[in-house]
C-alpha cells in the first residue's frame, strides 16, 4: 500500500480507503463487516470513514468497534455532520449547536477521544460560514477533531471557506470529499486546479460508479444481493447504466485484461492518477474485494494506457 500527504497538513492515509455508506449496518452484518475491516487494516489500509447519518450512527458503532483491535495511532478515522439526525429544526445542518451535538454524540457512539477528520457534509446555505468554521475550530483546540473537511462544496465555497479561516486565524480546510469516477468528472475543470494550489486534496468517493466499473451489471443485470439491489442504489444505477456505458465497460474491460488487472483496479489507479487525490475510496460487502482493491495502490497507468482510457470513455 502507497500513502500520500493529505492536503497542506502532515498525516498521511492510505491510497485506497474503506468507506461504511449502505453496508456496515446495513446490508452487512456486525460479523462480516469486522472481517472486512481487519482485512482492510492488513493489506495496509489506514483511512476508514463513516458519518453520522449512515443508519443513524450504527455505521460509526460497527467501524469504530471493529478497529478497536488496533493502536488508535495507526489508524485514520473520519466521520460527518449535516444531513438531518432528528424532526426538530436544529437536528441539521452546520449551526454550532448542531456542530458540538453531533461531535459529541459520534465520540460518544464510537467510545472514542478524538476524531482524526471532521467533515461538513454538504455546504449549508442557512449558516453564516464563520459561525461553522469557528465551531470546528474550537473544537479542534479542545482536541476533540485533528482536522477539517468538506463534502461535495464547489470550488467557489472552498475558496470562501479558506478566505474566511486565514482571515480569523481559524483552521483550515485540508480535504474535500467529492464523486469521482469515469463517468462523473465534474471536479476537473474547477475544483482540482483551485484545490492543488490552495493546499486542499480530494477523498473521491463511487470511484467504480456504484459497481459499474466493476464489471458486474452486464447489460443492466443486477445480481441479487449486491449492492446495487438496494433500493436507493437502484435508482442511481438506472440512470447511470445504458447501451452506450455498457460498451465502455466492455472495452475497458478488454484493457484491463491486456494489463493483467482487474476492471475494478483499472478504474482506482485511473482516479489515483491525479496528484490532488490523495485517496479514492472504496466500499465493501466481502474481504476478497478489499484485497483486490488495495492492490490498485501498486498499478500505475502510464501516457498510452491514460489515452486509451481517454478514447474509450469519449465514445
Amino acid at each position: 500500500m502507497n500513502y500520500r500527504r493529505l492536503g497542506r497538513s502532515g498525516l498521511k492515509v492510505s491510497e485506497i480507503s474503506l468507506g461504511s455508506w449502505l453496508t456496515f449496518g446495513k446490508t452487512v452484518d456486525e460479523k462480516s463487516a469486522t472481517e472486512i475491516i481487519h482485512q482492510a487494516y492488513e493489506v495496509g489500509i489506514n483511512f476508514f470513514d463513516s458519518a453520522n447519518v449512515y443508519e443513524r450512527g450504527q455505521a460509526e458503532i460497527v467501524m469504530s468497534h471493529a478497529l478497536k483491535s488496533f493502536p488508535r495511532e495507526s489508524y485514520v478515522l473520519t466521520t460527518k455532520a449535516f444531513w438531518p439526525m432528528g424532526e426538530g429544526p436544529n437536528d441539521r445542518g452546520l449551526s454550532r449547536k448542531h456542530i458540538m451535538e453531533q461531535v459529541h454524540s459520534s465520540l460518544k457512539r464510537m467510545e472514542l477521544d478524538y476524531i482524526d477528520i471532521f467533515y461538513c457534509h454538504r455546504y449549508d446555505q442557512e449558516t453564516p460560514l464563520d459561525e461553522t468554521l469557528r465551531a470546528i475550530d474550537d473544537l479542534i483546540r479542545q482536541g476533540k477533531i485533528l482536522y477539517v473537511g468538506v463534502s461535495e462544496w464547489t470550488a467557489a465555497q472552498i475558496q470562501e471557506a479558506l478566505t474566511v479561516a486565514d482571515r480569523y486565524l481559524l483552521d483550515r480546510i485540508i480535504v474535500n470529499q467529492p464523486q469521482y469516477n469515469m463517468f462523473h468528472r465534474d471536479i476537473e475543470d474547477e475544483i482540482l486546479p483551485m484545490c492543488e494550489k490552495a493546499g486542499v486534496s480530494q477523498v473521491v468517493w463511487s470511484p467504480l460508479a456504484q459497481g459499474v466499473l466493476t464489471g458486474k451489471y452486464k447489460d443492466g443485470t443486477i445480481p441479487q444481493g449486491s449492492r446495487a439491489s438496494n433500493e436507493q442504489v437502484n435508482s442511481w444505477m438506472k440512470k447511470i447504466i445504458n447501451d452506450i456505458v455498457d460498451r465502455k465497460v466492455e472495452l475497458l474491460g478488454q484493457l484491463a485484461n491486456e494489463l493483467d488487472i482487474t476492471l475494478a483496479q483499472l478504474a482506482l489507479a485511473w482516479t489515483l492518477r491525479q496528484h490532488n487525490v490523495a485517496s479514492t475510496l472504496v466500499g465493501a460487502s466481502r474481504p476478497d474485494q478489499i484485497v483486490e482493491n488495495a492492490q490498485a495502490s501498486q498499478v500505475v497507468l502510464g501516457y498510452e494506457e491514460l489515452q486509451k482510457i481517454e478514447e474509450i470513455l469519449t465514445i
